[in-house]
């Protein structure tokens, strides 16, 4: 291997592909980033067996090779150096990589190539094509939602539907559920759905820039993975084995009371209140009351700490239906409006015992549903 490029396009392929490194695998090549020249462009790939980031970024080839080196290593001694060109070149016989930039040289050893493992290539026959805002604002709007702990491996995925031109993903920690749906650029004859990892879609939306194009998303057949296809960049995840819990029964199909508030305003209540909700299983209260004739209709969070403090905000409301009063973790209602991008937000409730439903005004393919919390927190 000798190659050239600049310093700038390869500090920003290594940042986007060390995020799959595996700091903690018991095998070493797991912490290293592939390097390998494919098509005149420089390869850079990461993988902890879970997901592969790959990318290809411009360069001067003047002998192809392939290697592997210590991601962490390398990443750190690239950011060092001056936005000049960076000569590679690799000695094979002792799997050492000589990087210079300017005046500054350096030698890092590798492991080779052949121990890294194989990296899937896409399925360009049967493949969907996605706008990316529109998949990064669905990954936004549902992926926080899922579960965080391993002990429902099913949970720390996100449902991923797809029928006829449309997608849907769903998560749920148990404790809330968002659901989400979307258009798809062509049209999808047989539905299907998988069980993404969080973490990968999550990756999928940091990756997707406003310049991209297009996300083509593939599944293999036989391979249990889905691969998301962002141009020069490439994300391999691993599908989630399991069942995925029926979320349709949770939603409820009625209201007694639906109150209409301005988003930003209620985002800023919940998070103030979850300053003094924290100690108390961020629990808070949330209160309707609609207007008469005399007063208008208002909506009040209030949240209360032994230790801390407590307080109480009221913001303007239109109120539909019956005065209710629902605790709610407020962490969680914050994080579901912080994904809402309408000026209002609809809170639809039944009974203090039932759950909340936050639906955007104005956007019918989303809602967010939260369970509610006892009084006595």
């Amino acid at each position: 291997m000798n190659i050239s490029c600049l310093q700038e396009n390869l500090a920003k392929g290594l940042s986007t592909v060390n995020r799959a490194v595996s700091p903690r695998s018991t095998l070493p090549v797991l912490g290293n980033v592939l390097l390998a020249v494919e098509n005149g462009r420089l390869k850079l790939s990461a993988t902890n067996l879970e997901i592969v980031i790959t990318c290809w970024i411009g360069a001067t080839v003047n002998e192809a090779g392939t290697t592997t080196v210590p991601a962490r290593t390398f990443s750190e001694l690239v950011n060092t150096f001056p936005q000049e060109r960076v000569d590679l070149s690799l000695n094979k016989t002792t799997e050492t990589l000589h990087v210079s930039c300017g005046r500054t040289q350096a030698n890092v050893k590798g492991i080779d190539a052949n121990e890294f493992p194989v990296i899937p290539d896409p399925d360009h026959e049967n493949r969907i094509r996605m706008e990316p805002a529109v998949l990064k604002r669905v990954i936004s709007q549902v992926a926080f939602a899922a579960a965080t702990d391993d002990s429902r491996p099913s949970l720390t995925g996100v449902l991923t539907s797809f029928e006829g031109n449309r997608i849907s993903m769903a998560a749920t920690d148990g404790f809330r559920l968002s659901v989400r749906s979307a258009h798809i650029a062509g049209y999808v004859e047989k539905p299907f759905s998988v069980i993404v990892p969080a973490r990968a879609l999550n990756e999928v939306a940091r990756i997707i820039s406003d310049d991209l194009e297009a996300v083509y998303i593939s599944m293999p057949a036989g391979r249990n993975q889905i691969i998301f296809d962002m141009d020069n960049v490439l994300l391999v995840s691993q599908l989630i084995d399991g069942k995925f819990p029926d979320y349709a029964p949770i939603i409820p199909s009625t209201h007694s009371t639906r109150t209409i508030l301005n988003t930003a305003e209620f985002t800023k209540a919940c998070r103030t209140a979850d300053i003094f909700a924290r100690e108390s299983s961020n629990t808070a209260r949330v209160a309707v009351e609609p207007g008469d004739g005399l007063s208008p209709a208002y909506a009040t969070i209030a949240a209360n700490s032994k230790e801390t403090g407590d307080n109480v905000a009221q913001i303007d409301a239109t109120v539909e239906g019956m005065p209710i009063e629902i605790a709610f973790n407020v962490k969680f209602m914050a994080d579901a409006l912080s994904v809402i991008d309408t000026p209002q937000v609809a809170l639809e409730t039944t009974s203090p015992n039932e759950p909340g439903v936050l639906k955007p005004v104005g956007d019918n393919d989303y809602i967010h549903i939260i369970m509610p919390m006892n009084f006595n927190r």
